[in-house]
């Protein structure tokens, strides 16, 4: 069975040029081995957002926020994702998360539905 680091080198070769399915493929198994990898769930959500998947990507990028509130690049792609998927608040908010933690803050994750959108 390939390693963790081998799945990832190979799902960011993939990426890298432009075979994107496969990246997701490779980034899958990557969580499949370590469901608390966060790199594995960021590289998942970034696949899964060249293919115009936003909301996997979204659910893939939520899940690296997850494991780790404090990472500025899991927060900016969030970002991102949300932006695409036309969920302007949520854009603002993840990406005044991850503006907050480039400034060297700290972040907590919200409670599940605790602002519902309107």
């Amino acid at each position: 069975m390939p390693t963790i680091d081998e799945l990832m080198d190979e799902g960011n070769g993939a990426l890298a040029i432009g075979e994107l399915e496969e990246s997701v493929k490779y980034f899958r198994q990557v969580i499949e081995q370590d469901p608390q990898f966060q790199d594995g769930w960021h590289a998942l959500s970034m696949a899964l957002y060249k293919l115009d998947r936003y909301e996997e990507s979204i659910e893939a990028g939520k899940r690296a926020a997850e494991i780790d509130p404090n990472n500025q690049f899991v927060w900016s792609s969030l970002s991102l994702a949300y932006n695409a998927n036309k969920q302007k608040a949520e854009a603002e908010a993840a990406g005044a998360k991850a503006r907050i933690i480039s400034w060297g803050g700290k972040v907590k994750l919200d409670a599940p539905n605790a602002n519902p959108p309107e």
